[in-house]
This record gives C-alpha cells, sequence and structure tokens, in this order.
C-alpha cells in the first residue's frame, strides 16, 4: 500500500500536468487553431493539440515530481521529454521540401548526402536529450570497472531513450495505441522497479498517458511526433534509470529489434492479423 501511495503522486501530477496544458493550449493555441488541425487515418479531423500537451506534461511531470519528493536528479531527467516535445513539434508543424525521406533509414540516407530533413532534426535532437538523460539516468555501478564501462553504460541508456521514443513514434498510426504501449511498458515498471527514480518516472508516464488517451481513442486529438516521442522518452529515460543492467539490456535489445523490423514489417497488418492483439488495439477506440 505505501508502494502504491508512493507512485500514486507523480502518476497524478503528469495527468494533472497534461491536463492543464490541454485546457491552456486550446483556449488559445498557438498560431491558431487551424495551424493544429490534421485529418487522420479514417479521414476525421482531429488536433495535434493533444499532442502538445502529452509533450508539456511528460516535460512538466518529472519536474513537478522532483519538487514534491525533493529529488532533483529527477528533474534534470526532463531533459529527453523535453527535447521529443521540441523536436517532435519541429516535425509536425514544419512542412520538410528538402526532401521526400521517410523513416529512420530515410532521414539519415538523407543525411548522409549533405540534405537535412527535418526528420534527420528531429533525430539529432531527441539523440543529444537522450545522450544527457541518460548521463543523468544510468546508475553508476557498485563496482568500479574497466574505464569504459561507465561510457558504455551512458552510450547504452542514450539508445535506450531515443529508441524508445522513437518506437512510440512507430506505433502511434491508430488512436490510443502509442499511449496503451506506453501504459504497458510503465506500469510494472512502476510497480516492480526500486524505489526512485525508475518507479518515478514510469509512474509519471502513466499519469500522462492515461490523461491523454480519451481524447486520442475518440479521435477528437492525436499524439503526433510531439506527444509520441516525449510519452516515450519519458518510459525510455523511466527504463535507463534501472538499477538492473540486465533489464537495462534486454529492454534495448527489445527496441533494436523492433525498430529493425519496422522497416520491413507493418505492425499495423501484424496486430490486425492477431486477434488478441486487434482486440487490445480497439479497445476503447471510437
Amino acid at each position: 500500500m505505501s508502494r502504491l501511495l508512493d507512485l500514486a503522486a507523480p502518476a497524478a501530477l503528469g495527468a494533472a500536468a497534461t491536463a492543464v496544458a490541454q485546457a491552456a493550449l486550446e483556449a488559445r493555441p498557438p498560431g491558431g487553431r487551424e495551424r493544429w488541425r490534421r485529418t487522420n487515418f479514417a479521414g476525421r479531423d482531429v488536433t495535434l493539440l493533444g499532442g502538445a500537451a502529452a509533450g508539456i506534461g511528460a516535460t512538466a511531470a518529472p519536474l513537478l515530481a522532483a519538487v514534491a519528493g525533493g529529488h532533483p536528479r529527477v528533474a534534470a531527467m526532463a531533459v529527453a521529454a523535453a527535447a521529443g516535445a521540441a523536436f517532435g513539434a519541429v516535425d509536425d508543424l514544419t512542412e520538410d521540401t528538402t526532401a521526400a525521406a521517410k523513416g529512420l533509414r530515410g532521414h539519415l540516407g538523407a543525411l548522409r548526402r549533405g540534405r537535412l530533413t527535418t526528420g534527420a532534426l528531429k533525430i539529432l535532437g531527441i539523440g543529444a536529450g537522450a545522450l544527457a538523460a541518460s548521463a543523468l539516468a544510468t546508475p553508476r555501478p557498485r563496482r568500479p570497472g574497466a574505464p569504459g564501462a561507465r561510457a558504455a553504460d551512458v552510450l547504452a541508456g542514450a539508445a535506450l531513450v531515443a529508441g524508445t521514443a522513437n518506437l512510440h513514434n512507430l506505433f502511434d498510426l491508430r488512436p490510443g495505441r502509442s499511449l496503451k504501449v506506453a501504459a504497458a511498458l510503465s506500469a510494472p515498471l512502476a510497480l516492480a522497479a526500486p524505489a526512485g527514480a525508475p518507479g518515478t518516472l514510469a509512474a509519471a508516464a502513466l499519469g500522462v498517458a492515461g490523461a491523454a488517451l480519451p481524447d486520442d481513442l475518440a479521435e477528437r486529438a492525436m499524439l503526433g511526433d510531439t506527444g509520441a516521442n516525449a510519452v516515450g522518452a519519458l518510459v525510455g529515460t523511466a527504463l535507463a534509470a534501472h538499477p538492473s543492467r540486465a533489464v537495462r539490456a534486454g529492454a534495448l535489445a527489445g527496441v533494436v529489434a523492433l525498430t529493425l523490423l519496422s522497416e520491413k514489417v507493418s505492425f499495423s497488418a501484424v496486430i490486425e492479423g492477431t486477434p488478441a492483439l486487434r482486440r487490445l488495439d480497439a479497445l476503447g477506440r471510437r
């Protein structure tokens, strides 16, 4: 019971920050409401303001949780979510005319050819934020190892944070899907991780996902890159902060495998072809 109460505070702060941001953005949309209007997969008009609210919530939740719990390191770990929200917004709101690149491979290929797409800018920006967050979040081993062991752990953590942010964006192809993935990862992590940064960040991510989910499922709003990358970066930071190297390595292996698979296989096709996944994916959807 004590553990649940400890997790309730960051979850509530994440939900409250997202709800307040949503109300403020709806009352006064930056650049006007039309700038945020999009057409979703079903041809319905939705707003990206929900994704912006989730991005703000994912950034603010660790800061608020740090103030409430007196953990300054947790506040600094908000840098990855902030980078995800900021560079995701650039990609969402700026039409890319430099290349017709799509996907991780396409944007990196354009970058190698000397063309900086907004997608490549997002990759670089989120990567930098992930590296900073990993340097703060990745636990130091109790026993000093080889000289490069700490650097390797931080780089692996950065890959985990950035990869999780990208993976959530890859799942954001149907209403509620990316947020369900965030909840499925953050709920058990919050409950099972030792007290401290991993549980606090995971609980905050769960609160953000819970607050953003109703509008996403109802197709009133969509996450876009802004929300999906920010929430995914927060979940990734929680994973990178886990004290078990085996847990971090397993999570990174899973993220890398799914990312590589996404270049060859349609997640939507797999979900539609698997009855259990199809039912879970459609749960609560309009």
